[in-house]
């Protein structure tokens, strides 16, 4: 199976988190993104909670809103409640009918920011390998880090998959 994810700054933040980056030189194109998106097997989008409601006018139908819940997160002076979770859209590769003998992969994940320092909203390990869990990854799949910013997720699919 061929699977994607899209880390892309959050709608309206590229000029202010990442101006001064060639590569993130302008807003990302979400219609665009999701047409890329749903040529792939198994996919997902990180984002913000407030891009929600413009990203669901141009998701595809089917999909589902997962959660990444931050129990240490950071807490910006006049900002409440926090920001502590981010909303991630997927779609499965494999539903759930299709994983026979696992476990059942919860919507949801909670751990903690990394600290590392690079892009704003590194992912850590414990939220890569959710993701691959989300989407029904198996070896011998493949990934598509389609924003790989500091090469966390990939480096967390080789990993599980490449080295295991």
């Amino acid at each position: 199976m061929r699977l994607a994810y899209a880390d892309p700054p959050y709608v309206g933040q590229a000029k202010k988190r990442y101006g001064k980056e060639a590569s993130y030189a302008g807003e990302v194109d979400h219609a665009a993104l999701f047409l890329q998106l749903v040529e792939y097997d198994g996919w997902a989008l990180s984002a913000s909670s407030p891009s929600l409601h413009f990203l669901f006018k141009l998701a595809p139908s089917d999909v589902r809103v997962a959660a990444w819940v931050k129990p240490f997160a950071i807490f910006k002076p006049g900002v409440n409640p926090a920001y502590a979770w981010e909303p991630v859209l997927f779609k499965p590769a494999r539903s759930g009918k299709a994983r026979t003998g696992g476990p059942t992969i919860r919507d949801w994940v909670s751990a903690n920011i990394t600290l590392k320092r690079g892009l704003c909203g590194v992912k850590p390990e414990a939220f890569c390998l959710w993701l691959f869990d989300l989407l029904g990854a198996e070896s011998g799949d493949t990934l598509d880090d389609l924003f790989p910013g500091t090469g966390a997720v990939s480096a967390a699919w080789v990993k599980r998959w490449v080295q295991a």
